[in-house]
Formats: C-alpha cells, structure tokens, sequence
C-alpha cells in the first residue's frame, strides 16, 4: 500500500534541504519503497524547489506553479497530483514531528475512518512550548470558527490530516479555497459527505514563529466562512 506525503512550501530555501533528507529518510525506514514524498511549491521566489530537485532523493518529487496563490492552493495542488492510497499533508517545517505520519497511517489503513486529523486541542500537552497569549489566542481562534463554520471537530486547523488516497484526491478536487481557510473548507466538505473523523492527539515538536495573525486572519476567515459554505452546498 502506497503513501504519499504533501509538503507545500514557500521560500522555505532555509530549511527545505534538511526537511527532505529527513523525511525521505523517516519514510524509507519506516515504508521501504513503498512511499513518494511530493513538495507542492507555492511559487517560491528564493530556489526552494531547485533546492529539492538537486538532492536527487529517489520517491520525491516537486509539483507547483511560478505566482504564489497560498497555501491552500499548494496543499490542494500536491493532494491532486498524489498517487498514494494513503494521503498525508504536513508542514515545512514538520511542526508535528515525522512519527505521527506512521501513527496516521496505522489508523487510516483500517479503513474505518477515511479522513484523519491532527488534535492539539486532544493531547495533553498540545499547546506545550506556546506562550500563554498564543495558547489563549489559538484556542479562541478555533472556537470561533467552529463555531461560526459549523465544523464538529477540535482542531480544524491543525497542520497535519490525511486521507484514504481516493477520498483525499476526491475532497480537493472540490475545494476552491487558496489560502489558509482551506482548512476549514476541506473539513465541511468531509462533513457533507457524510465520512468519519479521527481526530489524532497530537503536539507541536518543532516550533517557529506563526505567520498567523490571529486577529486579523480571524475576520478574514469569517469573510471567508460564507463563500465557503456556498460552495460546500454545491458538493454532492
């Protein structure tokens, strides 16, 4: 059974070498070929995917555009081009660590659950290593799109899910959101056809600065709550 892991990126120059060696070296321990590793490049202006291309990793390859549209795009992008029967997503940055793709994948290949998604808000010690202020402001900031987005889960914006490769491929190819909402677009989606929801505990391993800003991203996700739900309406 293969899996494929999606990594958007953008000017990710100073970091990308070293998250590729050690994702490529995390999933061949642990998947042995069975895997490919898709860099989902978000019209990076600093070499990023140059950067990738020339470590000549075997299972890893580069997808995107020359404009930079925003993470969503790159996400939706990279799930699109996937060929996994297992579909993940994580950050740049490995924010959650590389163990928590062969947890998620252990889960997803029961086929209980088609659409998994990381929880800070379940472990324990999610928010571990967040200042006060950004642990309030983050937890605020999800309720109140839970709340105004009608979505059921703990954590939609949490930056690790996966997906049974086909539902994955199925999802995105009904999400028109770019930027960071798309998180939230492809949880509605999920919920309106009806598929189960693994929320996975999870915690924050590798910390840097948020390019969230959560006041002002927050009344920009509520603008963007609307258009989202036309469009789910529209997903049979």
């Amino acid at each position: 059974m293969k899996i494929s892991v999606c990594v958007p990126m953008y000017n990710e120059s100073s970091i990308i070498a070293d998250t590729a060696a050690k994702l490529h070296r995390y999933m061949t321990e642990h998947f042995e070929n069975d895997f490919e590793i898709v860099f989902a490049d978000d019209g990076s202006r600093d070499g990023s995917a140059d950067i990738v291309n020339s470590l000549g990793l075997s299972g890893v390859r580069v997808v995107g555009y020359e404009k930079n549209q925003g993470k969503g795009c790159a996400v939706r992008t990279g799930v699109l081009a996937s060929e996994g029967d297992i579909v993940m997503f994580t950050d740049a940055d490995l924010a959650y660590g590389m163990d928590i793709i062969e947890e998620a994948f252990k889960i997803l290949v029961k086929g209980e659950y088609p659409v998994l998604v990381a929880s800070r808000a379940k472990h324990k010690d999610g928010y571990e290593g967040y200042t006060p202020i950004r642990k309030l402001a983050s937890r605020t900031y999800i309720k109140v799109l839970n709340l105004f987005g009608g979505i059921k889960i703990s954590d939609a914006q949490c930056g690790f899910k996966g997906f049974r490769g086909d539902i994955a491929r199925r999802i995105f190819s009904h999400c028109q959101t770019n930027n960071f909402a798309f998180d939230l677009e492809v949880i509605l989606i999920a919920q309106k056809m009806n598929l189960r929801i693994y929320e996975l505990p999870a915690k924050i391993i590798n910390h840097r600065e948020s390019k969230v800003n959560v006041i002002k991203d927050a009344f920009k996700m509520l603008k963007e709550i609307s258009r989202i739900k036309k469009n789910v309406k529209k997903v049979i």
